[in-house]
């Protein structure tokens, strides 16, 4: 795919893998939709893809809001004259043993991470059908694809919009708009601050930039799937496919370790 002049709408724009992206997109020259909580730090990401050569409008709201849903592509298509490429990276996580994390936590995670992305995909297709090239890229999450102790309703928000995507995909086949699922890992961004899956469960952390980068890439590519495991990680998601009972043994193994670092993961 061409991205030269595409018109995209990224959500979770205002910090951490959002805000790369929208930098990695300005390099390419694209006009940029960007959305978030933080009106403040969206104009910090405008700032930084004009910097780079794109153009940006900031739309600050909740995608959980749908009259904001509509508002936000309706304002891309008038900036711009279209909507291109939709982007759903809007994420949040609260981790810890499910019945000690709070209803609202629960029920926040499936609206942001799920339902939202499902339902501003469903508005923002109209808008995609008339792009001549289009496409809908979905973050999910490694743990969307490798089931762990503590991100239980986490994990089932990533496993579902990673099905979704796949589900996408094979319903616009050949309607023009492609779909693609990007499955970072852990990442070094303020979503993972207060986490300790690096130097304490063995995890190495990526980078944003890396993150962002291998999307652009894959989305010029025309993958379907973008999967950025570290090396502990490939190795639980190539166990869970080949002996998922050993996997089981090792992760209650770690299972205490895990426990203490994530203790404090909550990122809302």
């Amino acid at each position: 795919m061409e991205l030269s002049g595409k018109t995209i709408l990224l959500t979770g724009a205002s910090r951490g893998i959002g805000r790369e992206i929208a930098l990695a997109f300005a390099q390419k020259g694209t006009n940029l939709v960007l959305a978030g909580r933080s009106e403040d730090a969206l104009n910090e990401t405008r700032a930084g893809v004009e910097q780079a050569g794109g153009e940006a409008i900031v739309v600050p709201g909740n995608v959980t809001d749908a009259d904001w849903r509509q508002s936000v592509i309706d304002k891309a298509v008038q900036a711009f004259g279209g909507l291109d490429i939709l982007v759903n990276n809007a994420g949040v996580v609260s981790a810890g043993w499910l019945e000690n994390l709070s209803e609202a936590d629960v029920e926040q995670q499936l609206q942001i991470n799920l339902t939202a992305p499902i339902l501003l995909t469903r508005a923002a297709l109209p808008s995609l059908r008339k792009s001549t090239g289009a496409a809908i890229v979905n973050i999910s999450s490694i743990f969307g694809l490798l089931g762990m102790p503590f991100y239980a309703t986490y994990g089932a928000t990533k496993a579902g919009i990673a099905h979704f995507g796949e589900a996408m995909r094979r319903e616009l086949i050949d309607q023009g708009i492609h779909v693609m699922t990007v499955y970072p890992g852990a990442t070094d961004t303020p979503m993972m601050e207060t986490a300790g899956l690096g130097d304490k469960a063995g995890f190495a952390y990526d980078t944003p930039q890396g993150v962002a980068q291998a999307l652009v890439e894959g989305l010029e590519a025309d993958e379907l799937s973008v999967v950025r495991a570290d090396e502990n990680s490939q190795g639980m998601l190539d166990a869970n496919q080949q002996n998922p009972r050993q996997l089981d043994k090792q992760i209650q193994e770690m299972k205490p370790t895990l426990e203490e670092a994530v203790a404090n993961h909550r990122s809302m």
